[in-house]
C-alpha cells in the first residue's frame, strides 16, 4: 500500500542491487516523486528503474559513480541540486564485503579498497548532503533540514564470530560508519539534519549469495532468533522509519535489523 508518508527529494547510493534497490523502491512506495539514484553500472540502475515504471509523476536521475571518488561524488550532488533545486533524504549504501582473511593474511590493498568505498564514501556522500541541507529552511521539529542513513552492518557494534569467517576490514569500515553516524548525528542534531546509521544483520542480497553459492553460510543465518537471513525489503522499511518523520526523535542510533543475532 502506497502512501504518503515521505514527500521531497531522495538521493540513493549502491541502488542497482540488493538493499539500496528494495530501498529506492521503499522510498517512491512510501511517497518520494523525485529521486537521484546512483551505482557503478548503468546496468543495475536501469534494473531499478524498471521495478519503479508506471509510477505517476516520478523523477528519476540515474547516475553511474564510484563513491571512493571524490570528484564523482561531489559531481552527483551537484547534479541532484541542479535537476530537483533541494535534497530531503540520502541514503548512503552503497559498500563491499571486503576480504575475507583474517589479519595476517590480509593485503594492504584488500583492507584500502574496502574503507575507501564502505567508509571513505559514507563520508564523501555525507558531507556533500550536509552542505545542501544546511542551506535548506528548517521545516519545524517533525522534518527538520533532512535525514540521513548510513548502511553500516550488525558488524559495526560486534565482530565476526571467533570460530567462524573473519573479516577484520569489514568489521572497522563499518565500525567506522557508526562512529560517523554517531558524531555527526549529535553534531547536526540541533541544525535540523538528522543522521542515523541502520545495523542489518545478513541479508539475501547478491554480495550475500555470491559467497553463499554452495549454501555454507545458512547454518550462520539460522542463529538468528528469528532463524533466517532478512529479505533486502525488510531492511528498506526500516531505513523509511528513519528517514520519516516517524523517527523525528530519533538521532546519532546505530539501529539493529539483525533478527536478534546480536541479542545474546
Amino acid at each position: 500500500m502506497a502512501s504518503n508518508l515521505l514527500n521531497g527529494v531522495a538521493y540513493v547510493t549502491g541502488a542497482g542491487s540488493g538493499i539500496g534497490q528494495s530501498a529506492t523502491v521503499a522510498l517512491v512506495k512510501y511517497g518520494v516523486r523525485k529521486i537521484a539514484i546512483t551505482d557503478l553500472s548503468q546496468k543495475g540502475l536501469d534494473e531499478t528503474v524498471a521495478l519503479l515504471k508506471g509510477t505517476n509523476g516520478l523523477e528519476i536521475e540515474t547516475i553511474v559513480m564510484d563513491v571512493s571518488k571524490e570528484a564523482d561524488v561531489v559531481d552527483s550532488l551537484q547534479r541532484v541540486v541542479k535537476r530537483f533545486g533541494r535534497l530531503d533524504y540520502a541514503l548512503n549504501n552503497a559498500g563491499i564485503g571486503g576480504p575475507p582473511v583474517p589479519t595476517h593474511e590480509m593485503e594492504l590493498a584488500g583492507f584500502e579498497r574496502c574503507m575507501a568505498i564502505d567508509t571513505t564514501g559514507v563520508f564523501l556522500c555525507q558531507r556533500e548532503e550536509l552542505k545542501i541541507m544546511q542551506k535548506q529552511a528548517n521545516a519545524g521539529p517533525r522534518l527538520g533540514r533532512g535525514a540521513i542513513v548510513n548502511t553500516a552492518s550488525m558488524y559495526g557494534l560486534v565482530s565476526t564470530p571467533p570460530q567462524g569467517l573473519s573479516n577484520p576490514a569489514y568489521v572497522v569500515a563499518k565500525h567506522a560508519v557508526v562512529g560517523l553516524s554517531k558524531c555527526d548525528g549529535t553534531f547536526y542534531a540541533s541544525q535540523g539534519i538528522r543522521i542515523n546509521a541502520i545495523c542489518p544483520g545478513y541479508v539475501e542480497t547478491p554480495i550475500v549469495a555470491s559467497i553463499n553459492q554452495d549454501g555454507h553460510m545458512n547454518a550462520e543465518f539460522a542463529k538468528a532468533p528469528l532463524g533466517r537471513a532478512a529479505q533486502p525489503e525488510e531492511i528498506a522499511d526500516a531505513i523509511v522509519f528513519l528517514m520519516s518523520p516517524m523517527a523525528s526523535y530519533v538521532a546519532g542510533s546505530a539501529m539493529v535489523v539483525d533478527g536478534g543475532y546480536t541479542s545474546y
